[in-house]
């Protein structure tokens, strides 16, 4: 399945840079952002619309409602796992 056209999944370097911090914040909000060992977000027109994020002793993923079921979930575990 490919994304839509306007969403790119992306690993960013860690520590997040504080714009992506906040947004991982704000899609996992029980995420200890600062402590990540790997993250993958999923942008569209600039925005994190989805993340999926792992740290020693747990791991997250949030998908924005709208975005669900497009295959933006399976791009971020792929990348995830990288």
């Amino acid at each position: 399945m490919s994304l839509p056209a306007r969403v790119r999944v992306t690993r960013p370097p860690l520590p997040l840079a504080p714009a992506l911090r906040n947004a991982a914040a704000r899609l996992c909000p029980g995420a200890p952002v600062k402590e990540l060992t790997a993250a993958a977000l999923a942008i569209a027109g600039g925005a994190v619309i989805g993340a999926s994020l792992r740290w020693d002793g747990g791991e997250a993923e949030y998908i924005e409602s709208r975005w669900r079921g497009r295959g933006i979930e399976e791009e971020l575990a792929r990348v995830l796992a990288r």
